[in-house]
């Protein structure tokens, strides 16, 4: 075993011991069945220091690595891939401050206090029919004489509705019509004009509560103001962060999700046996051959996530290549999620297709990888225009 693979091992004794990712496992189901959020798995997890992963040693955090912990989040996710997804908007939050601050940004390190304080982060970026994502807003952002801010808009797939503290936002700021301005900052749970959707009952990931967040002039306050950026496509540091760390932690996510279902297959193969071959399903050519093609697609995606994250601790500079490099890791691992849940369910049989089964649910949360962004359709014209462009 490497000296990288060794500390890898004992990362994994630390934050997601077996014990407790059997634990995390056992109440996977009962969250999906119940459509609830992931109360106790975070409690645990909190106790366990996972929310301060990203916070480095000097704030008293571990200062794990990009590539660390996309390691641990693979983990987690063959367990639970709503619970890994819901705290990985947290993940994505801290990692983007670790990100800037690694390339000598430290303007916005007051969120390692806050995360060593105990509070917990999520993402309010994504908008409904804002399909420039970080590059502009359908929410407004007036700006104060003090240098603050009141956001008005509407959040959606606000991952853990129930308890985050700070909200992560942006907003367009119009008070100049020549030159429109994104503002990004952070938003306290307790501020005036922030309410919640009760509204979530989807097909998969559930567990998450990713629940729409509506912004009434919410009072952003001066401090927590990360950015002012030029609407459009400018790139900024903070911006860089935020798209590196969403992209490589939610592929993440859903390759642990395409181990854990290989595995379940590959288990249901072992036991079913056959009456017409005399065999377990285990020995067909069929079954062996489809399970041998869904490894196939799962592994350039483990090797893309190690190449990736290693990069960006390394700070290598993929200068305008790494947008394709991030969002083709997690394209690609959605893909490779859906492909091996669907292999893993024809491997099942019909039991695999009951509600209590591991596999209807993993199939179901696959399915969320569809909706991230960036989609196929979006990413493929910056494909092209690399390859066609002069």
């Amino acid at each position: 075993m490497t000296d990288r693979e060794t500390r890898h091992a004992e990362l994994a004794d630390r934050y997601l011991p077996a014990e407790l990712l059997e634990r995390i496992r056992g109440r996977a189901a009962r969250y999906d069945r119940e459509n609830a959020f992931f109360s106790e798995d975070l409690e645990e997890l909190r106790k366990a220091g996972y929310l301060s992963l990203f916070a480095p040693e000097e704030f008293g955090g571990p200062g794990l690595s990009v590539n660390e912990v996309s390691r641990l989040q693979q983990r987690l996710a063959t367990a639970a891939p709503a619970t890994a997804l819901g705290i990985n908007m947290h993940l994505v939050c801290t990692g983007t401050i670790r990100a800037m601050h690694e390339r000598g940004d430290r303007s916005l390190d007051f969120v390692f206090d806050e995360v060593m304080a105990g509070e917990v982060f999520a993402f309010g970026i994504s908008e409904a029919g804002n399909d420039w994502v970080l590059q502009g807003s359908n929410s407004s952002a007036v700006p104060e004489d003090d240098g603050g801010y009141r956001m008005t808009g509407k959040k959606i797939f606000t991952s853990m509705s129930p308890v985050w503290t700070r909200l992560l936002v942006h907003g367009l700021d119009s008070s100049d019509p020549e030159e429109p301005t994104l503002v990004y900052g952070f938003l306290e749970r307790s501020a005036d004009g922030i309410s919640v959707s009760e509204n979530w009952d989807v097909m998969g990931m559930r567990a998450t509560q990713s629940r729409s967040t509506t912004l009434d002039n919410v009072r952003m306050r001066p401090e927590k103001v990360a950015r002012r950026i030029p609407a459009g496509p400018h790139p900024d540091l903070l911006t860089f962060g935020i798209t590196a760390n969403f992209q490589l932690l939610i592929a993440s996510v859903y390759a642990g999700l395409a181990a854990r279902a290989l595995e379940v297959a590959a288990e249901s193969l072992r036991k079913k046996s056959s009456a017409k071959h005399g065999t377990t399903f285990a020995e067909i050519p069929q079954f062996r051959d489809r399970l041998a093609d869904a490894a196939l697609d799962l592994m350039p995606v483990a090797a893309q996530l190690e190449a990736y994250t290693r990069d960006l601790d390394e700070l290598v500079d993929h200068g305008a290549g790494w947008p394709r490099r991030l969002v083709s890791a997690r394209i690609k691992a959605g893909e490779a999620a859906r492909r091996a849940t669907e292999s893993a369910l024809h491997c099942s049989g019909g039991a695999g297709f009951d509600n209590s089964h591991e596999l209807g649910r993993l199939y179901r949360d696959a399915l969320a990888g569809l909706f991230h962004p960036a989609s196929p359709d979006a990413a493929r014209p910056m494909f092209a225009a690399a390859l066609l462009d002069d």
